[in-house]
């Protein structure tokens, strides 16, 4: 197998180590196959199969893991597709910052410096705090925050607030991960100021609030406001710590979308610490931010931990471009992909999707029925819960329903895989997040579905 032409050709490309565990791995492969089908009945074609065997197993190992999607499922900042889409100005940044950079050294003195000087001024001047640290991701922030200033002691927290987020983020957990007692206070709809002075004892660390960003309580409900939550700190002289989750620098009001708390709220209103994303409502890279009082977020940045949990040069590089497009609040969603999509209205989506459909149902040569259908986005990543976006979505109803999770598998075969939503028996796509026409129509050559070709569709996916 080692002298087939292709081989040694690949070995010598690829290293002849590499590709010898190659061959031994497909050797393998067609003895089991024989086996299992029972060799005496097939004999292999010759060392040309598994030589090609060989050389699709390279392809498939240098190939990208992380493709570029076209993200139609109608959640525009969608955790599993890598939440908001960055802007130009990030991807210049992180080529940049790529090679050797002054991460952390002060060029005028040569002296070490602090990497969140970096971003530290915008985040000041964007959210009136102080100080400001960024971490890997939110959770981080919050469990950074509790054990720098709550470790082995208490903190009241409404029961109405004990959130999950996805991946199992439960704060009762990071605050017992982070050392700290968690002190329910009020019920699940009601909590009162009474509740959290009632809670306040020698040991109490701090006040907490958390935002429910990924649900919402109505009806019966009482709920202490932040401003409110500050004053009974300071009357105990106490920090108090305003975790937003999925945080907002501008209101979003201003696009047309349902407000969030945004981080000068809060600081105004008077929390001490906020800890927010920079991957959501944001629309920066993952990353957690912490600002607020310069001396509890230098205490922050003193914990050990904070070393394993701090933001690398290309997040930083990233953030660090996205924050001045902010200087501008009228033109900021112009400039920031995931606001600027969030912002899209619902005329311009269906009128893109009116001028798709004949082309799409051309392409589908009859195997679906393709309409436009009204629909409802969802921001999604926890942030603003109940506010559907109105929207529009091409809706591809296949001629068998047993073809339906075959023709989702379709889009995602492309080259550019398309990910849609299944709903009432069709595969939808959303068309919010659809920037492009061309980024759809370009690659219809490649689906693989017709009236003739249901064969020909890949197998559908198993849960």
């Amino acid at each position: 197998m080692l002298q087939h032409p292709s081989v040694r050709e690949a070995a010598a490309a690829h290293g002849r180590g590499f590709v010898t565990t190659l061959v031994k791995e497909c050797i393998a492969q067609t003895r089991e196959a024989l086996q299992a089908e029972g060799g005496a009945e097939r004999m292999p074609s010759g060392i040309d199969e598994i030589a090609q065997q060989v050389a699709t197993r390279i392809e498939d190992l240098l190939a990208p893991s992380i493709r570029p999607v076209l993200n139609l499922t109608g959640t525009v900042l969608h955790t599993n597709l890598g939440r908001a889409p960055l802007p130009p100005e990030a991807l210049r940044a992180m080529e940049r910052a790529a090679g050797a950079v002054n991460l952390e050294i002060e060029l005028e003195t040569g002296r070490r410096g602090d990497r969140d000087t970096h971003v530290e001024e915008w985040l000041r001047r964007l959210t009136g705090a102080e100080a400001a640290t960024v971490v890997n991701n939110n959770a981080a922030a919050v469990l950074l925050t509790l054990n720098s200033l709550a470790l082995r002691k208490e903190v009241p927290l409404s029961r109405g607030e004990l959130v999950e987020i996805g991946g199992a983020f439960r704060m009762p957990d990071i605050m017992a991960r982070a050392g700290c007692r968690l002190v329910e206070v009020g019920t699940t709809n009601r909590t009162h100021p009474r509740d959290y002075r009632d809670a306040i004892r020698s040991r109490t660390a701090l006040l907490m609030k958390v935002h429910p960003s990924n649900y919402e309580i109505r009806g019966f409900r009482a709920a202490v406001e932040a401003r409110e939550l500050a004053e009974i700190s300071r009357e105990h002289d106490l920090p108090f710590v305003h975790d937003l989750g999925s945080g907002t620098l501008c209101d979003l009001r201003a696009f047309g979308l349902p407000h969030e708390p945004t981080v000068a709220e809060a600081v105004r209103d008077g929390a001490d610490v906020v800890t927010f994303s920079g991957d959501k409502l944001l629309g920066g890279p993952q990353c957690g931010v912490i600002v607020g009082r310069a001396a509890l977020v230098a205490r922050i940045k003193r914990n050990p931990m904070k070393r394993a949990m701090r933001a690398d040069k290309l997040t930083l590089a990233a953030l660090g471009a996205i924050l001045p497009l902010y200087r501008d609040p009228k033109r900021v969603a112009e400039r920031l992909p995931a606001l600027r999509l969030l912002a899209r209205r619902r005329e311009d989506i269906e009128a893109q999707a009116r001028r798709l459909r004949p082309l799409l149902a051309g392409a589908l040569a009859g195997a679906a029925e393709v309409s436009v259908v009204p629909c409802r986005s969802q921001v999604g990543s926890g942030a603003l819960p109940v506010q559907g976006l109105e929207s529009a979505a091409l809706s591809l109803r296949p001629e068998r329903s047993r073809d339906l999770r075959r023709l989702a598998g379709a889009f995602r075969a492309l080259p550019r895989p398309v990910l849609g939503r299944i709903a009432d028996g069709a595969l939808l796509l959303d068309l919010r997040c659809l920037d492009d026409d061309h980024d759809l129509l370009g690659q219809l050559d490649h689906l693989e579905i017709g009236r003739s070709a249901s064969r020909r569709l890949p197998p559908p996916v198993r849960s």
